[in-house]
């Protein structure tokens, strides 16, 4: 699976999430106003979701289109649909 991803931009992506989250931990104990907090974990909840936005976007390029070419097509549509509904559960 990690050579049909950015595994490179996604770590990167992940360790900035790792960032935000454990200053919104922060931000709890130093009393920062609740609308300030939920913004910060909009904002980190974004950026993960942008994450899965490049794992969705690899798998097309690459397992899906190997699985069509060269594989069992309608296993492959139904992998594919199956990380769609995954996809949209995170949101």
């Amino acid at each position: 699976m990690k050579q049909c991803m950015d595994a490179d931009n996604l770590h990167r992506r992940l360790r900035k999430i790792i960032g935000q989250v454990q200053a919104i931990d922060r931000m709890i104990d130093e009393d920062i106003p609740c609308e300030d907090i939920l913004s910060q974990m909009n904002a980190a909840k974004s950026a993960l979701n942008k994450c899965g936005q490049i794992v969705l976007e690899g798998h097309i390029q690459h397992c899906v289109r190997d699985g069509i070419e060269h594989g069992d097509a309608e296993k492959t549509i139904k992998e594919f649909t199956k990380a769609v509904e995954r996809f949209a559960n995170m949101n």
